[in-house]
């Protein structure tokens, strides 16, 4: 078995072991209403972060190149009431487009 497989088998373990920490920590018992919020927030929040990273991070610095302007396209398409088929055509086409020319 190669390290990477290794590797692998272990961050398995690793995430069953944390996602089976909380029911096991709870016991059935629901979170407090304060802490429910956080977690409700939390998915949200951390995709947000991604997109932004990933769209405007370059090499430890931040940057505006062709996918800033398909994620703004993808934006206006959504304030337009489209569906959501249509916004990422709409964003790949507009990022796709500006990478060619």
């Amino acid at each position: 078995m190669t390290a990477v497989w290794v590797t692998i088998a272990l961050l398995t373990i690793g995430t069953v072991a944390i996602k089976a920490t909380g029911p096991l920590a709870l016991g059935g018992r629901d979170l407090p209403p304060r802490l429910s919020g956080v977690v409700a927030r939390l998915a949200p929040a951390l995709l947000s972060a991604l997109v932004v990273v990933e769209t405007f991070g370059r090499d430890r610095a931040l940057g505006v190149d062709e996918s800033a302007v398909g994620l703004l396209a993808a934006a206006l398409a959504l304030a337009a009431k489209l569906p959501m088929v249509a916004v990422v055509i709409i964003a790949a086409a507009v990022t796709a487009g500006l990478r060619a020319i």
